[in-house]
């Protein structure tokens, strides 16, 4: 196929997700062409070994091969790649980029911060306002930003006051604390003090309070798409969806109660995530709690926008 100018393909490699997005680009609008996600599992066992399995870069390898045979069907000038928060920690993240490397696209590790600035920017792509808290959960990390972004006469202005990634992930909470199925109340007492305790810092250095969060990535979406009882997935009906802290309380207490098992067959619940899913509800309701606020907007505006903007 001819390839489109204005065509971009960007895929994010993160610990338990393998994301991709290609979107035609006219300035700040960003029209949707193919979405796709996978659940790959990358952080699987890394806590303990330091090092990415074999079997679970397969599955990352696996979900970019298909990803680029979506990308040369659409003809995408342009393929931008990153690897988050398992890459970097992993002693064999080299290794892990020549390998997926075969599938057509190196992808690049990113740091935290710059991580955190993309997700930020692709989050605020269409809002306008003060005092924005944007949180990114992740498998092995979260993104905390703090900022504003108002459109002007010049074009976008944007202003970040305090950014952070944290090493707090559903998965790291996951692997570090809820040993049993389903998992002992002790154990998330454990993980909310943990939880609290590594974010506790951010929130304390902030100049200002947040008005409004914005929650980006798959534990947001999928407790909209659980509350919703959504049978198919509709990005257009959990984005911009709000949670509020009752609604993120009850989803953790309900999924929590439930075997992994029962968990995975939840309406609305991706089988791939159920594993994960208590771990980052007890961290989403802990940065609403720091945050001092009562709810949640829900995006699927992320770093992948935030990706495509800034390679166009």
């Amino acid at each position: 196929m001819d390839r489109v100018a204005n065509r971009t393909a960007a895929i994010d490699i993160g610990t338990v997700t393998t994301r991709l997005l290609i979107a035609d680009v006219s300035g700040r609008d960003v029209c949707e062409v193919v979405r796709r996600t996978a659940v790959t599992h990358l952080g699987e066992g890394l806590h303990g070994s330091g090092r990415l399995s074999d079997v679970a870069i397969g599955r990352v390898a696996d979900a970019v091969s298909g990803f680029m045979r979506d990308i040369e069907e659409t003809g995408a000038a342009r393929v931008v790649a990153v690897a988050t928060s398992a890459a970097r920690d992993a002693c064999n993240g080299n290794e892990f980029l020549d390998l997926i490397e075969k599938t057509g696209v190196r992808p690049r590790i990113i740091s935290g911060e710059e991580e955190a600035d993309l997700s930020f920017r692709g989050a605020t792509n269409s809002i306008d306002d003060d005092d924005v808290l944007v949180a990114d959960l992740g498998g092995g990390s979260t993104e905390l930003v703090f900022g504003c972004a108002h459109d002007t006469e010049d074009g976008r202005d944007v202003e970040i006051g305090a950014a952070r990634s944290i090493d707090v992930g559903s998965r790291r909470v996951l692997d570090m604390f809820l040993h049993t199925d389903p998992p002992k109340p002790e154990e998330m007492d454990a993980a909310s003090a943990w939880v609290a305790d590594e974010m506790r810092p951010f929130f304390a250095g902030l100049t200002g309070r947040p008005r409004t969060l914005v929650t980006l990535a798959g534990t947001g979406t999928t407790l909209s798409a659980v509350r919703q009882g959504l049978d198919v997935y509709d990005a257009a009906k959990v984005h911009g969806s709000r949670l509020s802290g009752g609604d993120i309380a009850d989803l953790r207490e309900e999924l929590a109660a439930l075997p992994l098992a029962e968990r995975r067959h939840v309406v609305g619940m991706d089988p791939a995530r159920a594993e994960v899913i208590v771990a980052g509800a007890i961290i989403l309701e802990t940065i609403l709690a720091l945050a001092g606020l009562d709810s949640s907007t829900v995006s699927e505006h992320d770093i992948l926008y935030g990706l495509v903007l800034e390679s166009t």
